[in-house]
Parts: C-alpha cells; structure tokens; sequence
C-alpha cells in the first residue's frame, strides 16, 4: 500500500534535475536511506515508479495524485502555527488562486517558518526543511496538497497545474 511518505519521494525524484543514487536523494530530502528504499519499492508495486526509467511512471503519478491522494493522504486545517507556506498559499497555487484574505493561511508547522497560518500536515515531516534549500520540490509539493485538501475548485485548479509540470519534464520524452 502506498503511503503518504511514497509520494514525497515520488515528487523529489519528479524535481530532480541530475544523476541521482538512493542516498543523494534521501539527503535531499532530509530523510534517511531506507526511506527512499522502501517508498520506492512500494512505488514500484503501484505502478508509479519505474526502475527501469529510474523515474515515476508520469501517468500514473498523475492520475494517482489527482484522483486518489486525497483518500490516500487526506488532509486538514489545524490550529494557528508558524510555518511553511503550503497548499494554495505557496507557489504556483498563489499566483492562480485568489484567497478572500479574510482565513489565514494553510502552513507546514515548523519552528523557523516566517509564516503564521492553519497547519497542516506535510505528506513527510522532513518537507519544510527540505524546501528551503529546493524550491521546485516545494512548488510540487504545493499542488499535491492543493489536491489533497482544496476543495473542488483549487483541487481543478492544481490538476491542471500538475499535468502542465508532469509534461514539461524532460524525462517526458521517454514515457
């Protein structure tokens, strides 16, 4: 069964831009070794990652983060925290989704966020300091909770902004 943390790595192997080896991407996104072991093994039962291609399966990726990652990984509003910047409050979703201005703010918790906002749960607790150092990892990561938490309008929105990355990738041409 594919778990919440399987797509965070799905998406740091999507928004990696050079030769990678298990431990340079686990150190990437802050987690350790056997974490990307396992979530790519479990990937590779689902049909979303290939280790042939040594990449996801974009097909799949997509359909599976559109139609079922917010049953697989559902996600809420929580409390008032500082944080990270998620969901449509972060980048692409903020520069397509207009907010009301009147709710704060869905975050990452994280004890050194400029942010203060409703938290929610990032698909791994190793996301907000990941994202600080690689920006394309949290853009991804932004339209994946978007699609986890948003309703049927930012979850449009987010789909359509995943399928247009999915398909300026460069490993594109070999799907």
């Amino acid at each position: 069964m594919v778990k919440a943390a399987d797509i965070y790595v799905l998406a740091g192997l999507l928004e990696q831009d050079e030769q990678w080896s298990y431990r340079s991407l686990a150190h990437r996104l802050r987690v350790a070794h056997p974490v990307v072991q396992r979530a790519l093994e479990r990937a590779k039962a689902a049909e979303l990652y290939s280790p042939d291609r040594r990449g996801p399966h974009l097909p799949h990726f997509e359909e599976f983060a559109v139609h079922a990652l917010r049953f697989i990984a559902p996600a809420q509003l929580g409390a008032l925290v500082p944080g990270v910047p998620a969901a449509w409050a972060a980048e692409p979703m903020a520069g397509a989704i207009r907010s009301s201005g009147d709710e704060p703010p869905p975050v990452w918790p994280y004890a050194q966020g400029r942010v203060r906002g409703q938290a929610i749960e990032p698909l791994h607790p190793a996301a907000p300091e990941a994202v600080e150092s690689w920006s394309g990892l949290g853009e991804l990561l932004a339209l994946l909770d978007s699609l986890r938490l948003g309703d049927a309008r930012v979850r449009n929105v987010a789909g359509d902004l995943l399928a247009e990355r999915l398909r300026s990738l460069p490993s594109v041409a070999n799907q």
